[in-house]
């Protein structure tokens, strides 16, 4: 049996169980050992994960041994057989992916791709709202959207064509300072990082919104565990219910 020694290591998260559900259907639930190369390279990347980078100076941080041991626990869940102390994360995953490999490699290809848009450093600070996709996906969606330089070209561009307004709501500022009333808009990317991926961002794949807007659409992304467009958030947000409440705040 393969030995984890991952006593006090934090808890996997999500992410991390997509990983190596996708790496368990690519293995036809045939467990590799602790130095299969897949299993090593699955550790490596699991290692560089950024909310671990305190966790993963120890050896024995998601090392080769604990990928197979998780990849054992995935089997139970799957046959029936093998390890049984899952955890409530490889419940949920499996009950949300276990018959479905081929958005598990979706996903798990999605994840990969934000890692490496993700700044590997020790600010990594994730909103309360993540999307469907994972931390990771999320991350990098919102350092994207920070992107300075990304910001100076959209507020460029529309400071051409008149005042500034949000696309959703179309409220302006009321400061008379441009450089203040430039500081209640945020950059918003039309397309999720899965349609995009890596790609050099176009000024047409960005919406200029409020802050009040843009957390809102980020928050039914979430919560609708499916991505919102700037068309769709505006008939949420005119479309009023009996009690004048908008409908995307619900």
């Amino acid at each position: 049996m393969a030995v984890t020694h991952g006593h006090g290591n934090p808890k996997w998260t999500r992410d991390e169980v997509i990983l190596a559900l996708d790496l368990y259907f690519e293995c036809n639930g045939n467990i590799p050992s602790s130095k299969d190369q897949r299993v090593i390279e699955l550790s490596h990347l699991l290692r560089s994960f950024p909310q671990h980078l305190a966790s993963a100076r120890k050896k024995t941080f998601r090392n080769a041994d604990g990928v197979a041991f998780k990849l054992q626990n995935l089997r139970q869940l799957a046959t029936g057989r093998g390890l049984g102390n899952t955890s409530k994360m490889d419940n949920e995953v499996w009950t949300e992916f276990g018959k479905d490999p081929a958005r598990t490699k979706v996903l798990a290809n999605l994840i990969r791709t934000g890692l490496k848009v993700v700044e590997m450093e020790e600010d990594f600070n994730i909103e309360k709202e993540t999307f469907y996709e994972g931390r990771i996906v999320t991350e990098a969606h919102l350092r994207r959207e920070r992107n300075p330089k990304i910001r100076a070209r959209l507020l460029a561009q529309r400071l051409k064509m008149g005042p500034l307004s949000c696309d959703i709501c179309d409220c302006q500022s009321l400061a008379t300072s441009e450089e203040i009333a430039m500081a209640m808009f945020e950059v918003h990317h039309i397309h999720p990082l899965s349609d995009k991926g890596e790609s050099v961002t176009a000024l047409a794949d960005l919406a200029l919104l409020c802050a009040n807007c843009h957390r809102m659409v980020h928050k039914a992304i979430a919560k609708g565990k499916r991505w919102i467009s700037i068309l769709e958030a505006r008939t949420f947000i005119f479309e009023k219910t009996g009690s004048s409440d908008v409908k995307l705040l619900k």
